[in-house]
This record gives structure tokens, sequence and C-alpha cells, in this order.
């Protein structure tokens, strides 16, 4: 038998024989449904042999026939009548195990997350993108009913988003163009780590999202619920149907914050904080002035993270203040690192290794934050050792910072743009999909080895304008993304480690040495990050100026 467990109540298998379900029985399942008719396969035993041996051993038997690649909505209502009275945990089985898995999953939608049902299944081996629909419908056939129809479609209106459209707006101002995303609110993310370290206030980092959007642009607020790339259709929840000529994928990464035990139960209290959210920036400070003696913890989780620099970010400013208020003698810091380096490009470590030194602080290497209990104020790491071996390694806090792990949203990682890491799956120099022609991606979402950052989204954002509409024949040739991407790694008050690199780690910088030297601490380069970088943001990368980032184009 190959049984494959969908969740704690139900697996499923292919066809089974009366001689299985002792197997079964022992494997602790207490109910058997059968979804394939009689007579199937020549080599297929009847139910009533299945039922007679399933009464034998006390099992309880269903029998629900249903036709191959034709589950209705009446199968899946009457499914889930057996599935809601059948004891647990029950088996199902057919041919191959699709039918029972798909008559679960239009079960199951309503009462489970649709990222949720078709993770389950594809974790199973079984792929229900093609009744996502019904699933977004309740499990209902829903009308093929279009509810917009774009020459370009985008989703996710961050910083990628907003420049890509800006983008193509600045090239081809009659393309009918709409981006999809629920939020009201923009944020200017990089500037969280200068909210965290008392440099700016929250309120400098955001503006809503009505007064950011490009004129022209449609705003479809509503949330993707999953997509249908063969059929060049976006599906909302709802099931509200959009079709595309282009897409444009972008809707940033989800912090999975839940995926530390007991992190969500105590953040913004008991001395638990991160930069990564808006509203906790502000606690990263207030901690940091408030501390004058004890431990305080920075936190760094496996790798790919948003803006990787962010974590030490917040290390190197609270341990400036320290040092400026004649404390960093009383504060033990900590690092823990889930990698094996400091930072990924070599030539900017000496510069940091300096602060560190500086700094006191203590690197821990191959350490991963899993639990957090705030109110006894201990952190819980798993320590990998050079052989592979991990063990549980405790740490007490007063203050510790936490960079959550990070990962693709869910409706991108369940869906046929993803790669087997749940990513979007783009050719990493055209940004363009590996399998769909049509859709294109950029930012944090896509599976290009560089960093994520906004300075790359900046770099990406004319790249991919450019090759759309080089596709759409109303562009002089392609341009080819080189992995730029940029961190200022803000080392001190006043100075800043500019790192700008590109694929395999080159060093891609975008001033003369002689002005800023990147592998040095620059005071010019907080100048840039401080004064320069916000407005750029807001004024230039939003509104499509592409100042030192107009792309090369290849005929």
């Amino acid at each position: 038998m190959d049984i494959k467990k969908i969740d704690d109540e139900l697996s499923v298998s292919p066809q089974i024989l009366a001689s299985d379900l002792k197997a079964l029985k022992e494997a602790g399942f207490k109910s058997i449904i059968c979804n394939r008719p009689d007579g199937e396969g020549n080599d297929q035993p009847s139910f009533s042999e299945i039922e007679a041996e399933a009464q034998k051993l006390g099992l309880q038997a269903f029998y629900q026939p249903v036709q191959t690649g034709k589950v209705t909505d009446e199968d899946a209502e009457t499914f889930a009548g057996i599935y809601a009275s059948a004891p647990k945990p029950a088996f199902a089985y057919c041919r191959s195990g699709t039918r029972s898995t798909t008559l679960w999953a239009l079960s199951r939608a309503g009462h489970m997350p649709v990222a949720d049902i078709l993770t389950k299944a594809k974790n199973a081996g079984y792929d229900m993108t093609g009744v996502v629909r019904r699933i977004l419908n309740n499990g209902k056939t829903p009308a093929n009913d279009i509810d917009g129809q774009y020459d370009v479609v985008i989703v996710g209106a961050g910083s990628a988003g907003i420049s890509v459209a800006s983008s193509i707006l600045g090239r081809a101002q009659d393309l009918n163009i709409a981006i999809i995303d629920p939020a009201d609110i923009h944020y200017y993310q990089p500037g969280w780590t200068l909210v965290g370290g008392g440099v700016f206030d929250a309120d400098e980092t955001v503006k809503t999202l009505s007064s950011v959007l490009p004129k022209g642009v449609h705003w479809i607020k509503a949330a993707v619920a999953a997509f249908e790339p063969d059929k060049n259709a976006v599906l909302l929840e709802g099931c509200r149907l959009i079709k595309y000529d282009r897409l444009v994928v972008c809707p940033g990464l989800k912090l999975n914050w839940h995926k530390v035990d007991g992190l969500v139960e105590t953040l913004g209290k008991n001395g638990v904080t991160s930069n990564y959210r808006f509203d906790l920036a502000p606690y990263t400070w207030e901690l940091v002035k408030a501390l004058k003696e004890g431990t305080a913890l920075f936190t760094q989780p496996p790798m790919p993270i948003k803006c990787a620099g962010a974590p030490q970010k917040a290390l190197y400013l609270s341990a400036d203040h320290w040092f400026r208020q004649g404390v960093l003698n009383k504060i033990d810091i900590e690092f823990y690192n889930a990698g094996g380096v400091l930072f990924g490009v070599k030539e900017y470590v000496p510069a940091l290794m300096e602060y560190i030194k500086k700094y006191d602080a203590d690197l821990k290497f191959n350490h991963n934050l899993v639990a957090i209990d705030g109110n006894r104020k201990v952190a819980t790491f798993n320590k990998t050792d050079a052989d592979g071996a991990v063990e549980k390694v405790e740490r007490e806090f007063d203050m510790i910072h936490v960079c959550p792990p990070q990962c693709a949203p869910d409706f991108i990682r369940v869906s046929p743009l993803a790669d087997e890491a749940g990513w979007v799956d783009v050719d990493q120099n055209t940004l363009r999909h590996k399998t769909y022609d049509n859709i294109w991606s950029l930012g944090d979402v896509m599976n290009a080895p560089n960093a994520k950052t906004a300075a790359a989204a900046r770099k990406q954002a004319p790249i991919v304008a450019q090759n759309v509409l080089n596709d759409m024949s109303r562009g002089n040739g392609i341009s080819h993304y080189d992995g730029y991407g940029s961190c200022p790694l803000t080392v001190e008050r006043g100075k800043i480690v500019l790192a700008e690199f590109g694929y395999g780690g080159k060093l891609l910088p975008s001033f003369p040495k002689w002005i800023i030297n990147g592998e040095k601490p620059s005071h010019l380069a907080w100048l840039l990050k401080e004064k320069i970088l916000p407005p750029v943001y807001w004024k230039a990368m939003l509104r499509g100026k592409e100042w030192l980032v107009r792309p090369e184009i290849e005929n």
C-alpha cells in the first residue's frame, strides 16, 4: 500500500486489496471510504469484498463511487456527510487517490484556509490547483464571470509592485494596468532599522497606499487566493476572476512569526522586540534606552530573509547607544546567527568585525532560535555542530531583538508558479518565469540568488518593465539583471558600511572609492541612508524615476 497522509484525520491511497485491511486496522484507522466504482479495473476487488473484510475487523466501510475526472458538486456534498460521520482517523481510496483527495479538498472548502487545503494535498503528492476555483467558491462550481481584464496585472503594491507599474507607465502610458493588493498602507521598511535606533520616528516611514499608487493604475483592493497561469487568470478571495495578458508577481514575503514557539504571545512585551514590524520598531528603541545592564540578544534565522544585514544593524545601533551612554561594559551582547558567517560577502566582514570587537559582542554561529518563554525571559536555540548534530541551548535575556523566519506567502508556495522551495521560479537574468512566458517576478518573492532588499527591487523594476514591454512588441530589446543589491550596514550612529554586490558576491559599487569606500565605515554613506534615500524612495523610485538604475538594453 502507498498510504498518503492528508492530515491527522484522513489518509488516502490508490486501490487496496481486502488483505490490506488488517494492516490498516493495525495502523489505527477506524473507517474505510471507497471512492472507486466497481468494475473500473480488471484487477480491482469489489467493494463488497472490502466491506466484508472490514466488518470482520471492526472497521466501518463507506461506499461512494465517483467517476474519474467527474467529481461533481453533489459528490463533494455527499463525501462531506460521509466524512463527518466516519470514525477518525479515516482512510479513503480510489484508483490513484486523486478522487478521494479532490473530494476531501472540496468538502473542506469554507472550513479551512485555501492555502492550507492546497498545502496538505500537495504534501501528500496531489495537486489540487485544477479545482482551486471551486474550493474558493465553497466547494461549488462557480460561474465563469470575469471581474476584470487587463494588459498587465501586478500582484503586490509594495516597493517592487509600485515601482514596476510606474516604470511600465513611463514607457507606455496607454496600457491598461491593475495592481492587486488588500493593504491600505504603504511602508518604507528600510527606515525601520533607524526607528529602532532612535533616528527616525515611525510616522516618517508610512503613507496611505492610495497616495503613492501611480495615476492611471487600477487598484484592486483584494487578496490573491490562487493562480491559473494556463488560463491567464488570477483568482481573488471570494472567487473573483481577473484576466491578464501579462502578469508581474511581487507580493513580498511572509514573516513566519509562528515558527518560533511562544514568540507571537510575547512580542512587544517582556523585552521581546523586532524591527521587522512597524509597530514594534519603537519598542526596540524603548528597550535600548531603558537597558543599563544585563543581557541583550540579537537573532538571525536561516536564509533567505529580507535584508540580511538588518539583524546585525539592530545590534550595532543598540550597542553604539550603550557605548555613548557609558554602560556598554555592563551589558552582555550576543548575536545568535543560524548561519555560519557574519556577512555573506567576505570583503565587508573585516570592517564589521572591528565593530563586533568594539562592542564586545559574542558571535554564536549555527544557532537557530526555536522558542521564547517571555515570562521567564528565556530563549531556546538549536545549536548545530560540524557533524550536523543538534542540541538545545537556553539563554536568559533582558531584551531580545528577533528576526523572524521568512518564506514566500502561502498562495505563492502552493501555486504552479513556485519552485520546490516555494519561491516564484524565474530566469535570474531576465526575471521571466521559467515555465510561463507571460509572467515575470521581482522583489523578495522570486528565487533569483540575490539579496532581498529595496535597492534590489529598485534595480529590478525598470528591467522587468523593459522586458514586459519588449514581449508586447513595444520595446527595443531586453535587459538583464546582474543581481545588484545594497545593504547599508549601520555600524554606529553617523557611520555606515555600504555593502553593494551582485550575483556570486561580485562587488558592484555605485560610487568611486574616493567618494564612498563601501568596505570602510563612512559618514557620507550615513548621510545617504538618513537624508537622501528616503526622498529618493518616495519621490523617485515609486514614481518611476530611474536615476542610476536605467537598464541597459540588448537588441
